[in-house]
């Protein structure tokens, strides 16, 4: 196997990784979103950019873009607006003590930014929590001449150059090509997830958000979820033997 360097999620010879986006899978409400809706531009453009995403007109980056340039709001304003309004999934905390129990890490992969993503874990999480979990997302920076906490001062910082911004099958990928690795699930909602749909050997898509679009427009898959008790139970009779991830993949049903 590789090394837990390069692949920090072997550093404990798991028999599973679970992979998750943050924002509206970890959490009920998406954080950037909610920015958009309540500090920017608003939820109807914000609703139209991600169709654009879903159905291919636009770039995620290019769209999500445009929602972040549209919140003015210093960063640390942002921060504290959002530490009043997100809210965890009320059953992920038994999952991530499952999960620290039984030897699954729990890798986030997120489209938005590590700076709110850790400071929302630590707060519905705790410090602890935080500090044991591999997060990979994009980063925030100053405009020029700026400081984040200036109206309209800060702006992401994107991971890499990929059309996402933050294209999370990279993550994915050097952990899929090992020819001994461990069982790999993901679970996501929207369209920040759609080019790690297809990476991992069971993927959750929230009910009722666009990733469950997605998967059946591109026939890629998956099965539903609506909290994380629901992810808990598959994942222990997969992890345990009792049923395989194609028998998993049970789609809306």
């Amino acid at each position: 196997m590789s090394s837990a360097n390069s692949l920090p999620a072997l550093r404990t010879q798991p028999k599973a990784i679970f992979f998750t986006d943050f924002d509206g899978t970890i959490t009920l409400q998406d954080s950037n979103d909610w920015m958009t809706d309540n500090l920017g531009f608003g939820t109807e453009l914000r609703k139209k950019g991600n169709a654009d995403v879903l159905f291919g007109r636009r770039s995620f980056r290019d769209s999500f873009q445009d929602m972040l340039d549209s919140v003015k709001t210093p960063f640390d304003q942002c921060i504290a607006h959002l530490l009043k309004n997100i809210r965890l999934d009320p059953c992920f905390r038994d999952f991530f003590q499952w999960c620290r129990a039984n030897n699954v890490p729990v890798v986030v992969l997120s489209g938005g930014m590590q700076p709110i993503i850790r400071a929302l874990l630590a707060h519905l999480l705790g410090e602890k929590e935080v500090e044991e979990m591999q997060i990979v997302s994009n980063n925030v920076k100053a405009r020029p001449a700026m400081s984040i906490n200036e109206e309209g001062g800060w702006d992401i910082e994107y991971h890499d150059d990929s059309s996402f911004g933050h294209d999370k099958s990279l993550e994915i990928r050097p952990y899929a090509a090992l020819a001994d690795r461990p069982i790999m699930f993901y679970a996501g909602d929207g369209v920040s997830d759609l080019s790690a749909a297809k990476e991992t050997d069971l993927l959750f898509a929230k009910a009722g958000r666009d990733l469950v679009t997605y998967c059946e427009n591109e026939k890629v898959p998956f099965t539903v979820f609506n909290d994380f008790s629901d992810i808990q139970k598959i994942v222990t009779d997969v992890v345990e033997g009792r049923i395989s991830v194609q028998e998993a993949a049970t789609g809306r049903n």
